[in-house]
């Protein structure tokens, strides 16, 4: 079977899977999820899931769910809650590496060191995987809903930043081939990049005369070339996370409402149900 076929099967299954779910109150974009842990189960189809083809089309999903985050978050209401918001992610953070370490540590006789490191891992919030639930009640855009996707936010941007040091630490001493300059130049980049694009107060004027195929076309630009920046850093699900930010602050309110319903489309319709689907065929 070629990927093509492989690819219509998965919609086609999502798709009716998805139709029984929904009476339970659960996304449809779970039947995927459920279709991976099958296949998990019995992969007849190692050959294709295992090809780089695949693979990339996993990881755009995972990105452009990111990206949605991003378009999601208000900057203001965080600078409102910012100090609940700071205080719930360190208290997550710390809670979990610690239970974390002490579970690995014991259970699985691996040293402090690693242990603590795997455990920092069980402080992602996943918010590919929340987005969804949020969505389907209805919650995204409320008081509550902000604070979970920011909590979330916020967690992952302290855990990438300290898995990017701890890359170069572990790069550094075992010799490898780590390009350290240029993990932090681009990390660097892509943050100054975000808050200029962010703090362009101009952009609402020019930009609310373009037609919505220009600025479709514009966000897809502005979302790959932070992918591409922060895979310098090995952080390209922070340039998702910052690309949607800055297309937020970017474009006027009337323009970004079409623009976020054209990239939720392609992402729910699209991308979302393959990077479910690998996500559930990774259960071991």
């Amino acid at each position: 079977m070629n990927i093509y076929l492989f690819l219509s099967g998965i919609f086609l299954v999502t798709f009716i899977l998805g139709k029984a779910v929904e009476k339970i109150r659960v996304p449809w974009i779970f039947s995927a999820l459920i279709l991976g842990v099958l296949a998990a189960i019995y992969n007849p189809f190692k050959l294709l899931t295992d090809s780089a083809s695949f693979e990339l089309l996993a990881n755009l999903g995972m990105y452009f769910m990111l990206f949605m985050i991003g378009l999601d978050i208000n900057l203001k209401k965080i600078k409102k809650k910012s100090g609940f918001i700071f205080k719930a992610t360190f208290l997550i953070i710390l809670s979990e590496a610690f239970f974390g370490s002490l579970l690995i540590h014991f259970l699985f006789n691996y040293s402090w060191g690693i242990s603590f490191i795997v455990a920092l891992s069980f402080a992602t919030v996943g918010e590919a995987i929340l987005i969804p639930i949020l969505d389907e009640f209805k919650i995204t855009k409320t008081k509550l809903g902000q604070v979970i996707i920011n909590i979330g936010v916020l967690d992952d941007i302290i855990e990438i930043l300290i898995l990017i040091t701890v890359v170069i630490i572990v790069g550094g001493v075992s010799g490898g081939n780590f390009h350290i300059g240029s993990m932090v130049f681009s990390l660097i980049l892509l943050i100054i990049l975000a808050l200029v694009l962010i703090n362009f107060k101009k952009s609402k004027e020019y930009f609310n005369f373009l037609n919505i195929k220009a600025l479709f076309l514009f966000t897809i630009f502005i979302f790959f070339l932070f992918l591409g920046i922060g895979s310098y850093a090995e952080a390209s699900a922070l340039g998702a996370l910052l690309a949607g930010m800055s297309i937020k602050n970017l474009l006027p309110k009337n323009k970004l409402d079409l623009i976020e319903a054209e990239i939720k489309a392609v992402s729910y319709g699209l991308f979302a149900p393959i990077f479910f689907f690998w996500v559930g065929l990774s259960l071991d």
